[in-house]
């Protein structure tokens, strides 16, 4: 499966890490600095209807929102996520899957 993220999304997710452990929203917006509040909240949205990221809320209409949530990334992506965040990771898996040898 790929995976594109823009930069805004990979901000984000790195700020919540790929380690599925939750993070609060007041910590998110400590790590996201620089981005202006509608587009933060755009790109949550954005995360939380692919289903990438996990949030305890499901309305977000300014920081205070954010910021009394709780989020995590979706384990089920979490693999697709670590490699679309670093493609290095997608050329490794890639690697040792080509020296796989069938042997009959």
């Amino acid at each position: 499966m790929e995976i594109n993220l823009d930069g805004g999304e990979k901000e984000i997710l790195k700020a919540v890490g790929t380690g599925g452990a939750p993070i609060s929203g007041k910590h998110l917006l400590d790590c996201v600095v620089g981005m202006e509040e509608a587009e933060l909240i755009s790109t949550i949205k954005g995360l939380l209807m692919m289903g990438y990221l996990l949030a305890d809320k499901q309305s977000f209409h300014d920081l205070k929102d954010v910021g009394a949530a709780e989020f995590r990334l979706n384990a089920g992506y979490a693999r697709d996520l670590k490699e679309a965040l670093d493609p290095r990771l997608k050329r490794e898996r890639k690697e040792q899957k080509n020296r796989r040898v069938r042997r009959e």
